[in-house]
């Protein structure tokens, strides 16, 4: 039967389809780079002109910080907008109420005033430091907003409660704004790029393994891809934290994500330790070990050519076994080993079988994610940042020293646009204190303020002047403005789309009551450019190298990490641990950038080595929790108190005592082995693999100095 003339398409329809096809073949790329920016400008641009419509309609004393607050809310995704925006509110709240207290307790007393406000803003500027992520912004603004209230009142205290009270109804005005519009109209959830990032992760590691147990890889290469999987795991918890905000996130949901996170940790520690192993084993020359253990590592590499699937994952895990199975077999049938090759073929065979099965659990959770499962999790713990407590200090220490210096400046000059001054420089002194490169991102700001200066005076006294209504007023703005915002969306100029969207905001909008002063117009863009500039050179002058990311206070932070580990509570330590090391390692990472020197890499390998030993003490001391009185458990206990107070104060013969130590307890566990019950006998076999790492991490940290004794544990 002939298909009808009507169910064929006509060469114009076909002619049609292809041109559509093509189109959007072409346009497919432009939508996911460029496009998604110009998306991202056009919500800004409403959000804010929107912010800007209202507050001219309730008649709000200054509408440009409705304004400038959807500038700064202006995020890529609307779970980043939603989180920094509830973060925004909650700060403002918090500084308007220490202003107020401020004002009332001292309002005859500026100088007792300045001085309070600077403590605050210390507290403030340190608190940011230690949370670095959206909650540290809610600490920014407390510190900032308090000034922002305070310093206006200081020659009219009664003044103070109308002041925070209209600067709260101004703020939550961009705030509403900015979450309706980011989260309506062409939202980009948040959650679709923790979903790609959880996608990237899993395969990036998978195929690091098969490279590392197919010798694809060098030892220096290695300590670069952990450093940066450590970048990853503190962005995942960034990202997560940010889509907690979204609808449709759910609680499970994000249990989840803690659970991955932490089964990631796991495999990646475990699975450093394996290959340190192997590349001592192999770079130390003749041995059988190597020989017994390589099958192993092929087969595995094999098996993560393909999609670990949880039937994949047992054979696997199946096929090891056999693999062990005859390499003792192979032992056994063979010439006894010396007690040092023993002890390396025992601790491979346990990392082995315990990075399988760590594997099989990060697998498990990576497809209960990728799949929309709800899996039952108990709670692993979120993840939990580590600032250097130096660095904390010194952050406080350096705003509140920058509002003081700039409030002595406001008093000497005379000059009533100083109080600009010392706004910027509290502002980008704060804001800048989490950040691993502050001079960077401030300098970038300074230079977005700069290229403002011109565009904000041709635009407000050439454009904005002749608009005698909202609409032209929008026309004559927009592109400043929409500049900003394009710039923004980037990394490599973020802070200069800030800089000359917040100076944009600041001084070409107009007021209610419109006044076009040059003077006062020059005298305002000064006097914040001065602050900007004040907030640079406090980052270049008052303890430059109390940075965030500074390789001397995190090699000093790790060290204490691992000190901590050998007296902790045991309650869910190894979690903690394996947190506050990683993100030390995350901060080294931002500061360090894309190729960091050899001082980096050297700080890096010795985090690794500590981050191995100081699982291994846990590990120890949750074994030594379970066990009962004995020789074998004294020999333990000795062991950890020579490697807590090696930790508390290096030495050489700390190191060479804690050595011997693990030593000691090698001899009385072996001892104990023959008489030992089955389960007994499986834990002092744990317990030999965890002081042969320890004895190894040891080594490593007394490497290059004379009289260490040979590896035999």
């Amino acid at each position: 039967m002939n298909t009808s003339p009507a169910a064929q398409p006509s060469q114009e329809h076909s002619a049609a389809r292809r041109v559509l096809n093509w189109v959007h073949a072409q346009t497919a790329d432009w939508l996911r780079t460029e496009g998604e920016r110009w998306i991202f400008v056009a919500r800004a641009m409403l959000a804010s002109f929107s912010a800007l419509w209202l507050a001219f309609r309730l008649g709000l004393d200054a509408p440009y910080t409705a304004l400038a607050t959807t500038i700064i809310l202006a995020m890529p995704s609307s779970g980043m907008v939603l989180e920094k925006a509830f973060y925004r509110f909650l700060g403002t709240l918090v500084g308007c109420s220490a202003a107020l207290a401020l004002v009332a307790l001292f309002p005859q007393a500026p100088i007792v005033l300045f001085i309070g406000l600077a403590l605050w803003v210390a507290l403030c500027t340190g608190g940011a430091a230690m949370h670095r992520n959206q909650q540290s912004y809610s600490f920014v603004l407390a510190g900032y907003t308090a000034v922002m209230i305070a310093v206006p009142a200081v020659d009219a205290p009664d003044h103070v409660f109308t002041l925070a009270v209209t600067r709260v109804t101004e703020v939550g005005l961009g705030i509403i704004c900015s979450a309706v519009v980011h989260d309506v109209f062409f939202p980009r959830r948040h959650s679709r790029a923790v979903m790609r990032t959880v996608q990237a992760r899993y395969a990036g590691f998978i195929d690091f393994c098969r490279q590392v147990l197919e010798h694809r890889i060098t030892p220096a290469d290695a300590e670069l891809s952990h450093l940066k999987f450590a970048a990853d795991i503190a962005a995942l918890e960034s990202g997560r934290a940010a889509a907690f905000f979204e609808a449709g996130h759910s609680r499970s949901h994000t249990r989840q994500l803690h659970a991955f996170n932490a089964a990631f940790m796991t495999a990646l520690t475990t699975f450093y330790t394996l290959h340190r192993l192997s590349h001592r084993l192999r770079t130390a020359g003749e041995g059988p070990v190597p020989a017994l253990v390589e099958p192993m590592y092929a087969h595995m590499a094999g098996a993560l050519r393909n999609e670990l699937t949880s039937a994949r994952l047992a054979r696997m895990r199946h096929e090891l076994a056999s693999d062990i199975a005859a390499a003792r077999a192979r032992l056994a049938a063979g010439p006894a080993l010396e007690r040092a090759p023993r002890i390396d073929f025992d601790t491979a065979v346990e990392l082995l079988e315990r990075f399988a099965g760590n594997l099989a659990d990060f697998a498990a959770l990576y497809h209960g994610l990728t799949q929309r499962k709800r899996q039952q999790i108990s709670d692993p713990g979120a993840y939990s940042p580590r600032t250097p407590p130096a660095i904390i200090v010194a952050s406080g220490f350096r705003a509140g020293v920058t509002l003081l210096a700039t409030a002595a400046m406001w008093y000497w000059l005379a000059w009533p646009a100083t109080v600009n001054a010392v706004l910027m420089a509290t502002i980008f002194c704060a804001l800048a204190s989490s950040s691993p490169r502050p001079t960077a991102l401030v300098r970038q700001v300074l230079i977005g303020f700069l290229i403002a200066i011109p565009a904000a005076f041709v635009t407000e006294f050439l454009l904005v002047a002749k608009a005698d209504n909202f609409y032209p007023l929008v026309l004559a703005a927009l592109p400043l403005f929409a500049c900003g915002a394009y710039l923004s969306s980037g990394p490599r100029w973020g802070g200069v789309g800030v800089g000359l969207g917040m100076f944009s905001a600041t001084l070409v909008v107009p007021s209610n009551l419109m006044r076009y002063d040059v003077e006062s117009f020059i005298g305002s863009e000064l006097s914040l450019t001065m602050g900007v500039v004040v907030a640079y050179l406090m980052f270049k002058v008052v303890l430059p190298e109390h940075t965030m990311g500074h390789r001397g206070h995190v090699a000093a932070a790790l060290w204490r990490e691992a000190q901590h580990a050998c007296g902790a509570r045991l309650h869910r330590l190894k979690r903690r641990f394996d947190n506050r090391v990683r993100d030390l390692l995350s901060q080294l990472n931002a500061a360090a950038g894309p190729a960091p020197n050899a001082e980096t890499r050297a700080v890096v390998r010795q985090g690794l080595t500590l981050l191995e030993l100081g699982h291994a003490v846990i590990e120890l001391r949750q074994l030594l929790a379970a066990s009962h009185a004995g020789r074998a458990r004294d020999s333990l206990e000795a062991v950890l108190r020579q490697l807590a107070a090696y930790l508390r104060a290096p030495s050489r013969r700390g190191g060479e005592l804690a050595l011997q130590a693990v030593l000691d307890a090698g001899t009385a566990i072996r001892a104990a082995l023959p008489d030992a019950h089955p389960e007994r006998r499986a834990r002092l076999h744990t317990a030999l693999t965890d002081l042969h790492s320890i004895y190894t991490s040891l080594l490593d940290q007394l490497s290059g100095e004379p009289h260490v004794p040979s590896p035999a544990a």
